[in-house]
């Protein structure tokens, strides 16, 4: 997998740098002690920063071709107030409580450009965020909103926001926002979440989901 072998070279570099700031750290010379400490603890504070990067990237995944990445089911509560289970393609399920009348399904998607799509170089993608919304305006404004994120970058290291500032300097790589569309809660219902190089298509599964959207088109 790409991100894998990406995630493996900055851990790579994480321990070559860490090793040069260690040996130099501890070397036995007084000469210039001072100047090999402290250029010794920067590319030990630069070791890990590697480190980070490379736990930001092994959470992507890589974009094959289409493929469903989650599916979700909805359980009412209360009134605008639904148990939503998310389970996505590995198997791991998630249960989140949204409140509002629809959800929706936000990714990061890194995209490749260039010559390095005729490679063969896939997309690849992280889920980032489910979210409540109510169909009221005023409700929007006023009522509580619900809004959980996944697998957040760890004390700032955040590979895909990097790639985004410099995406104009950078012309090889794109990141890019995927969102499915909002779709309504109902109890009982249950979708797929797609995903393709593109973004993000989302389905009913169920009658209880095929119903819900049916009313609100």
């Amino acid at each position: 997998m790409l991100y894998s072998a990406l995630a493996l070279a900055a851990a790579g570099l994480c321990l070559i740098v860490a090793y040069m700031s260690a040996k130099l750290l501890f070397k036995n010379s007084w000469i210039l002690g001072w100047l090999r400490g402290m250029f010794g603890l920067a590319l030990l504070a630069l070791a890990v920063i590697f480190a980070f990067v490379a736990l930001d990237i092994f959470s992507y995944r890589q974009i094959v071709k289409e493929q469903v990445i989650a599916t979700i089911s909805f359980e009412k509560i209360a009134e605008q107030e639904f148990k939503a289970v998310l389970a996505d393609n590995a198997g791991n399920e998630q249960e989140y409580r949204l409140r509002g009348d629809q959800w929706q399904l936000d990714a990061r998607i890194i995209k490749w450009k260039g010559p390095v799509t005729k490679l063969g170089v896939q997309p690849g993608y992280r889920l980032d965020r489910i979210s409540g919304r109510y169909f009221s305006l005023e409700k929007e404004r006023q009522s509580e909103r619900s809004i959980y994120s996944f697998n957040e970058s760890k004390f700032g290291v955040d590979v895909w926001q990097w790639l985004r500032q410099i995406k104009e300097t950078l012309p090889i790589i794109d990141a890019i926002y995927g969102s499915a569309t909002y779709l309504p809660m109902a109890d009982g219902a249950l979708f797929e979440v797609s995903l393709s190089g593109t973004g993000l298509v989302t389905r009913p599964l169920n009658d209880f989901a095929r119903d819900a959207v049916g009313l609100w088109e």
